[in-house]
């Protein structure tokens, strides 16, 4: 079923609208719910030329900047206060292929209007039921609003092959490949059952049997290790000096005390004994120009995409009040951190084949 369309593709008169009210009103609810878009454009064909002046359908008042005035004879049906546009229409039958294989009839049209009255419908019953309040649908209207304002600002062409260079060699340490280290750990737990003391000299034994013979570390942490990396023969796997996430960075400030090859004293951390094992250093890479200059692009738009963030929420500040209960963070249970890390990027903002803005979100709001 469907509701009664608006003809206003070709902005018709006043007696043409007369003609389209009176029907409506003549008919109960559920019978005009089944005025299809059939009689749209039969009406349509019988309402003559534009008038010299074209009505437009306001946005509402609290549009967002990109949701300008719809010229009404653009318009081709209204759902509440929703229209339904040339352009929309357009777009949809575009990806109809039409029966005969040529063009659309007027059937076909018709259908695909109707399609787009019902996802206007749809659209204003999530509304009315409440779904904007949803903060997954919130954060898809933050996304297009930020798309509309202030992605569409920036364009990779804006900026030059010096300014990316310049940008470059005044940040070298940003585009270099940081020195890792392959740890390797056995952690013996103190902190239940076992004492430290016990847990210790359990860690120490492990330790006496790594200086013998480094090459048995695997099976070594299979038997006395306590810790997730147990299953991967105690390998957390090469690891930057800024550390990686799940390592308590005890264990990382310690690797880079070591040596290639070396194997630590057994020490206290993250509730029990550790020994650590350096099994291999990757030694920092610094990489040219031309190597990182999709990096330098990546880096150069995003820090231009953040500072316009800034600029529009700082903007968009002034037309709400906020009334904000930091005394309730403290009582604020968090949970853990499961699965994939946060996602950092800026809502919304767009990735093109050159550049994927996945550095770091807004921090200043």
């Amino acid at each position: 079923m469907h509701p009664r369309s608006h003809p206003v593709s070709q902005a018709p008169n006043a007696d043409c609208f007369g003609v389209w009210r009176a029907l409506a009103r003549q008919v109960q609810p559920e019978a005009r719910m089944r005025l299809t878009s059939a009689m749209f454009l039969v009406l349509l064909s019988a309402c003559g030329e534009p008038n010299a002046e074209t009505p437009k359908v306001a946005a509402p008042a609290n549009a967002a900047p990109g949701l300008v005035e719809v010229p009404e004879d653009q318009v081709l049906a209204m759902v509440g206060d929703v229209p339904v546009t040339i352009a929309e229409f357009s777009t949809a039958a575009a990806r109809r292929v039409p029966l005969d294989g040529k063009e659309l009839s007027a059937e076909e049209r018709a259908e695909v209007l109707d399609e787009l009255i019902s996802e206007k419908m749809m659209f204003l019953e999530a509304k009315r039921l409440g779904l904007d309040r949803d903060p997954k649908v919130q954060k898809a209207m933050v996304s297009t609003l930020l798309r509309r304002t202030v992605y569409s600002q920036v364009r990779n062409s804006d900026f030059s092959e010096d300014e990316l260079r310049a940008y470059f060699e005044a940040h070298p340490d940003e585009f270099m490949v940081p020195e890792k280290r392959q740890i390797k750990r056995i952690f013996v737990r103190g902190d239940g059952e076992r004492s430290m003391d016990e847990a210790k000299a359990r860690a120490s034994e492990a330790r006496k049997k790594i200086l013998a013979d480094p090459a048995q570390f695997k099976d070594l942490a299979a038997e006395y290790s306590e810790d997730p990396y147990r299953r991967r023969g105690g390998d957390i796997g090469f690891v930057a000096r800024e550390g990686k996430p799940g390592v308590p960075s005890a264990i990382v400030e310690k690797a880079y005390t070591l040596q290639q090859g070396s194997v630590s004293e057994v020490f206290e951390a993250d509730g029990g004994a550790n020994v650590i094992y350096v099994a291999s250093v990757r030694e920092p890479i610094m990489r040219t120009f031309e190597q990182m200059k999709g990096s330098v692009l990546r880096k150069v738009r995003n820090d231009k995409l953040r500072e316009l963030l800034d600029g529009y929420v700082d903007q968009v500040e002034d037309n709400y009040t906020v009334q904000r209960h930091e005394d309730r963070l403290a009582d604020v249970t968090l949970e853990p951190l499961t699965g994939a890390g946060p996602d950092l990027r800026l809502p919304g903002a767009p990735a093109g084949p050159e550049v994927d803005l996945g550095l770091g979100g807004h921090g200043g709001h």
